[in-house]
């Protein structure tokens, strides 16, 4: 049975993850995460994406991609294959780096980007990496809460014009925001 078309529509933001191939890692240590993030920027410029959000995480990643035209499906294939392809030469590995095809999920809502973003921000807090978001440096959390810079495919200002002006308060509150999405008795340790 053939696989039902992605939704690919000009204009369209997204949610797209991808994971390691039977759970492996497709990050194993800074190096590879810097490599990704060359390769990220590069297809972003290169077919005008806006990026919303991402988190790296050791066996799998998370971007909010805002397109342009309809190229996310061209995009993710040349990023996840040029990447794959780097991974394994570096780590003299063979074979398949992801589990499939990248997942993505069309985001319809305002409040769904912002609960995205929230989501994306603790994953590694949920996964037990570190206890407060702004301890994960392959976020767009640290950029957004205005705690670090962001790289040049990131585009924070779209989810920081949702929690009001000027930018310093609304970094503030984004921040809150974030941490509210904590069990009350780690939120403590979060802010």
């Amino acid at each position: 049975m053939p696989r039902p078309p992605r939704v690919n529509v000009p204009g369209g933001t997204y949610h797209v993850t991808a994971r390691g191939n039977r759970g492996h890692p497709v990050f194993a240590d800074d190096r590879d995460g810097v490599a990704f993030f060359a390769l990220f920027g590069g297809v972003a410029a290169r077919l005008t994406w806006r990026c919303h959000a991402f988190c790296l995480m050791p066996n799998h990643y998370h971007a909010v991609i805002e397109t342009q035209e309809a190229n996310l499906s061209a995009g993710m294939q040349y990023l996840n294959s040029r990447y794959a392809e780097w991974f394994n030469r570096r780590h003299r590995l063979k074979g398949h780096l992801f589990q499939g095809r990248f997942h993505s999920v069309l985001v319809e809502s305002t409040w769904h980007l912002l609960e995205l973003s929230r989501y994306i921000s603790l994953n590694p807090v949920r996964a037990g990496l570190c206890v407060n978001p702004a301890h994960w440096r392959w976020s767009s959390y640290r950029a957004v809460a205005g705690l670090g810079p962001a790289p040049p495919f990131l585009a924070a200002g779209i989810v920081l014009e949702h929690f009001g002006r000027p930018p310093s308060k609304a970094r503030l509150a984004f921040r809150r925001f974030v941490c509210d999405g904590l069990p009350t008795a780690r939120r403590r340790t979060a802010t």
